[in-house]
C-alpha cells in the first residue's frame, strides 16, 4: 500500500462521493447567492456579498479536498488470513481486564467515539499485524498499555 493512498471502506468513499455531489450542487447557488449580493450595490460594506465570497470559497476548498481523497482512495477490505489490517474489527481485553471493540479505518474514516480508529494511531499501529492470541504493546506518552487480541474479523 503506497504511502499517499487514502484508505476507505467501499462505504467511507460512498459517503464521500455523495457528500461531493452535494458540494457541487451547493456551488451554483453560492454563485447566485454572490450575483444578487453584487446587484445590491457597495461592495466593500456588502455582508451578504462578503458571506457569499467566503461561502464560495470553504465549499471549493472542500471540493478539491473531495476531490483529491478520492483520486488517492485505496478501497480496504476485511483480511480473510485473520490478521489485523486495516478493516478488521478486532475484541481485545486490556491488562486492566476492559474489553474494547475497535474497527481499523483510514484516518477520514475515524470516529474514535464509535469505536473507529485510524491506522496511523498508536493503538491501531499496535494491533496491525497481529492475530487472534497475541498481546499488542501501546506506547503512549503517558506510558505503556498491553492488549490481548481476542478476536479478529
Amino acid at each position: 500500500m503506497e504511502s499517499n493512498s487514502t484508505y476507505l471502506t467501499a462505504s467511507g468513499l460512498e459517503k464521500i462521493k455523495k457528500e461531493l455531489d452535494g458540494l457541487k450542487n451547493k456551488i451554483h447557488e453560492v454563485v447566485e447567492r454572490i450575483e444578487k449580493a453584487k446587484e445590491l450595490g457597495d461592495l466593500s460594506e456588502n455582508a451578504e456579498y462578503h458571506e457569499a465570497k467566503e461561502d464560495f470559497a470553504f465549499t471549493q476548498g472542500r471540493i478539491q479536498e473531495l476531490e483529491s481523497i478520492i483520486m488517492r482512495a485505496e478501497i480496504v477490505t476485511k483480511n480473510t488470513n485473520n490478521t489485523v489490517g486495516i478493516g478488521s474489527t478486532i475484541k481485545v481485553k486490556s491488562d486492566k481486564g476492559k474489553e474494547m471493540e475497535y474497527t481499523i479505518v483510514g484516518s477520514n474514516e475515524a470516529d474514535p467515539v464509535h469505536g473507529r480508529i485510524s491506522n496511523e494511531t498508536p493503538l491501531a499501529l499496535a494491533f496491525i499485524g497481529k492475530k487472534r492470541g497475541d498481546r499488542a504493546e501501546v506506547k503512549t506518552p503517558t506510558g505503556s498499555s498491553g492488549y490481548q487480541i481476542l478476536e479478529v474479523n
